[in-house]
């Protein structure tokens, strides 16, 4: 996926600023440059991204670049594009193999049991919880 970003230029006394049109309460900044204020603007994204479908919410469609130019609150920034490996929307199941001493498999299948999991539901809880 690809995100429309707006970069407001920083200087040697202020970071440049970074909005994300189409992810209400998305930002970021950098103070070394254009380069890295893009990269957080990815991070921040993907974590906007991460937090949204944790929580059953929608993310939204990237916009058009010249739609969002359009708007006043974006007058002097400058535009890019944050592109966001689609991979992190997908809810699709995977099987994976995983090499687990015994005793703990077995004191990970307890813990899965008492809370009502399955292990690989228990993991993923684990992982979303962390």
């Amino acid at each position: 996926m690809k995100y429309p970003i707006a970069i407001e230029p920083g200087s040697s006394k202020s970071a440049w600023g970074v909005v994300v049109p189409d992810l209400p309460g998305c930002f970021s900044a950098a103070d070394s440059g254009i380069d890295e204020a893009i990269d957080n603007a990815k991070e921040a994204i993907e974590l906007w991204i991460e937090c949204a479908l944790d929580d059953s919410k929608d993310v939204p469609k990237p916009s058009s670049i010249t739609v969002l130019q359009k708007k006043k609150e974006f007058k002097g920034c400058i535009w890019a594009i944050a592109e966001i490996d689609p991979s992190l929307l997908s809810d699709d199941i995977e099987r994976v193999n995983i090499s687990l001493p015994k005793r703990v498999l077995a004191r990970l299948d307890a813990k899965a049991k008492s809370a009502g999991e399955n292990r690989s539901g228990y993991i993923a809880q684990l992982a979303i919880s962390a």
